[in-house]
């Protein structure tokens, strides 16, 4: 049975509880669990705390609530399949509402796009395409090619795949020996030297993926499965590709028989000013990995698509075989998709990707007014999302941005801290008067702190 300790802060009726227990994610826990943050309801724009007050959510929770909180539609269609049925297995079975969600997310997808695979987070949908580009090749005839390209700064989630093409050094170091061999990295797009303070995509850097000619040179393209990366890498810390960059990765991985595979976990459902970045940059990858969004992250839900071509080769073979061996226990989960299905509908009903692409100018103009405050080195944007980068403070990386963060919350707002970066990515609900209220406070914070 779980213990609580009374609340003694504040006049809240919430109950603290015992917190020894929960190893969290991500998280300084012993600096947490001595100033803890909790948050115990949410609706529209705004969590509620454990003391009772509002916090504007400035971070669509974790890049995942891209239509608001508290839904009532995503609410009522779970209730509703929950009691209907609330679990039903997809090996070697079905259950209508996963090949629904699968055709209504092949209408979202970019063309040639057409096959979905499910899984239930980032990570599993990082680890299930490059398995799928493995597949490809060996179906195709191709068995050589097994090396996989990341990027430095990349994330991929957290499973020994999604590290080993990772490029966040703290994710890697203490499992390095055990990391999947043949992974090389290309350069980040990171240059505050001849872009700080750009709008929008930065005009220098294309040639940095020139440097994938020279690690296909190294390696053979016959050996080369795939390049992945993040159209934008959000976990870094808002990185985003020069212009032109994305493109003429396209053009060297076709060139080679490369497959390229996008990782929109967090750029996937509207957060660039389209369904998917590589509809807003016009680059079409062979596979796309996502998850968060898709179902406002109300249950852990996520989704690979992959090309007609890919699909069609590893379906080759015997009627009675099993092409992928493959897949999750909850992969199309009932309630997941059924949860999918009603933010789909959210998104189209309120336009709500249109809704991110017309907000664009005056997020970008509310941001970039933060310019020549303390400490700031760099602001980045594009979409409905943000970097605001700060040089380190004299008591270590990472100081600054948390005192940021910290005072942030306790003044009201959610932003997201990655080293000495502040991130901002709102619900796409979003009006222009939560901006300036996020963009105010966090001045004060940037003031407080020095």
């Amino acid at each position: 049975m779980s213990e609580y300790q009374q609340n003694g802060i504040g006049d809240s009726a919430q109950t603290w509880p015992n917190m020894a227990h929960f190893w969290m994610p991500f998280t300084a826990n012993k600096q947490f669990k001595a100033n803890p943050r909790l948050l115990v309801s949410a609706q529209g724009m705004y969590y509620t705390d454990i003391d009772g007050n509002e916090v504007l959510d400035a971070t669509a929770g974790l890049w995942c609530c891209n239509a608001g909180h508290g839904r009532a539609e995503i609410s009522a269609a779970v209730s509703k399949q929950i009691s209907q049925m609330d679990y039903a297995p997809s090996f070697q079975m079905g259950h209508p509402l996963a090949f629904e969600l699968a055709h209504k997310l092949s209408q979202l997808s970019p063309d040639g796009l057409d096959h979905v695979f499910f899984t239930n987070s980032g990570s599993e949908s990082v680890d299930t395409a490059l398995k799928m580009a493995l597949c490809y090749h060996r179906a195709n005839g191709q068995t050589s090619r097994t090396r996989f390209i990341g990027r430095e700064l990349g994330y991929h989630g957290v499973g020994f795949g999604g590290i080993s093409v990772g490029g966040i050094s703290n994710n890697r170091k203490t499992f390095s020996q055990q990391l999947l061999p043949g992974v090389d990295h290309l350069p980040h797009t990171l240059d505050i030297a001849n872009n700080a303070f750009s709008y929008g995509l930065p005009p220098y850097g294309v040639d940095k993926a020139e440097v994938l000619e020279q690690l296909i040179t190294l390696h053979g393209a016959e050996n080369i499965a795939a390049v992945i990366v993040e159209p934008m890498s959000g976990s870094a810390g808002v990185i985003l590709p020069p212009q032109g960059y994305l493109k003429r990765l396209r053009e060297i991985t076709q060139k080679h028989g490369i497959l390229l595979i996008f990782d929109e976990v967090i750029t996937g459902f509207g957060r660039v000013g389209a369904a998917f970045a590589s509809e807003r940059w016009q680059v079409t990858p062979d596979i796309i990995t996502t998850a968060k969004a898709i179902n406002n992250g109300t249950i852990p839900m996520g989704a690979v698509f992959v090309s007609n071509s890919i699909h069609d080769t590893c379906m080759n073979g015997p009627q009675a075989l099993i092409e992928f061996f493959h897949g999750y226990t909850y992969s199309g989960h009932p309630v997941a998709a059924a949860s999918a299905l009603a933010t789909l509908s959210i998104y189209e009903n309120e336009q709500l990707f249109e809704r991110a692409k017309h907000l664009e100018d005056y997020f970008q103009q509310a941001v970039h007014s933060l310019k020549g405050l303390p400490n700031i080195i760099d602001i980045r944007n594009t979409g409905l999302v943000a970097g605001i980068q700060f040089a380190p403070s004299d008591k270590g990386v990472g100081k600054r941005g948390y005192d940021i963060f910290d005072h942030c919350f306790r003044h009201g707002t959610l932003v997201r801290a990655t080293a000495d970066i502040i991130a901002l990515s709102p619900p796409l609900i979003v009006e222009k008067s939560h901006i300036d209220d996020m963009v105010n406070r966090l001045a004060d914070a940037i003031h407080a702190a020095g």
